[in-house]
């Protein structure tokens, strides 16, 4: 999810040198697929993070000060939680989800006083309750949506949101459904918009109608597993992880697969070789 308000504010990497990933080549499960035409795009972990000023406030009211660098990181080590939803694969189980989220969310900023995470946990989770949080642009993922762009492949948005996700891509001039000064998408399908949410697989076949294609001609790129590729993966496309430290490499997920990238750049590539 994205904010408006951050569409005036220059972005600088977050990442020092000692912290930022190995950017170690695309996992790449072999196997023969169709030519590829479009690549849909979830919005959260993939354009934007939780804003570090944001989470840094939450923490310091608990009572207990972070490095803000150590968001990134934190947001995708929490996507690790997100495992197999289980047997109904259409409903996110979220009373298992959404505490282990957090935790694990601000363990990895360093919080492991067990009063000290209960008190961040509900700062925490005060925030992440409203859209402003996600207004924080990945550094990159602009150039890496223009890079698939020049690729040559079409484009199209499926994401959990509140309605309103076109207003903001479009506010900040990421992107916008046909020409404008963004990259042009064909679709934005917002599950606040059209009342079904991932992993629900009809979020996607929206998606499939409204750019005339079928599944297997299509990828998705999310951030996280339960939701992203059980979702996109029962849809019928080949899946992409955003997982810039590797933390899928060593986790079983039981009867879904998906591929690890470190960003768009990643996906860019693949789409044109």
């Amino acid at each position: 999810m994205i904010s408006a308000s951050f569409s005036d504010r220059v972005i600088q990497p977050f990442l020092s040198d000692s912290q930022h990933p190995v950017h170690a080549p695309v996992a790449v499960l072999c196997r023969l697929m169709p030519a590829i035409e479009a690549v849909l795009l979830d919005i959260g972990g993939v354009f934007h993070l939780p804003d570090p000023a944001i989470i840094a406030a939450a923490c310091a009211r608990a009572g207990h000060p972070i490095d803000e660098s150590l968001v990134p990181r934190a947001h995708y080590k929490a996507c690790t939680v997100f495992d197999h939803p289980g047997e109904d694969h259409s409903v996110a189980p979220w009373q298992r989800w959404w505490p282990n989220f957090l935790t694990t969310f601000a363990e990895t900023l360093g919080v492991t006083d067990a009063e000290t995470v209960k008190a961040v946990l509900k700062e925490l989770s005060a925030e992440f309750g409203g859209i402003a949080l996600w207004g924080y642009e990945i550094p990159g993922a602009r150039e890496g949506l223009k890079a698939l762009e020049d690729a040559g492949v079409r484009l199209g948005i499926v994401s959990n949101n509140d309605g309103e996700a076109l207003t903001r891509l479009k506010a900040i001039e990421l992107a916008q459904v046909g020409p404008g000064p963004g990259i042009a998408v064909e679709c934005v399908i917002d599950s606040g918009a059209v009342g079904i949410e991932k992993p629900d697989p009809r979020i996607f076949e929206l998606a499939f109608i409204s750019m005339k294609l079928r599944a297997d001609q299509c990828w998705y790129v999310g951030d996280m597993p339960g939701i992203d590729a059980v979702g996109a993966q029962r849809a019928g496309m080949r899946v992409f992880i955003v997982d810039p430290w590797g933390d899928h490499e060593h986790i079983v997920y039981q009867g879904f697969e998906f591929e690890t990238v470190t960003s768009l750049h990643d996906v860019a590539h693949l789409a044109s070789t």
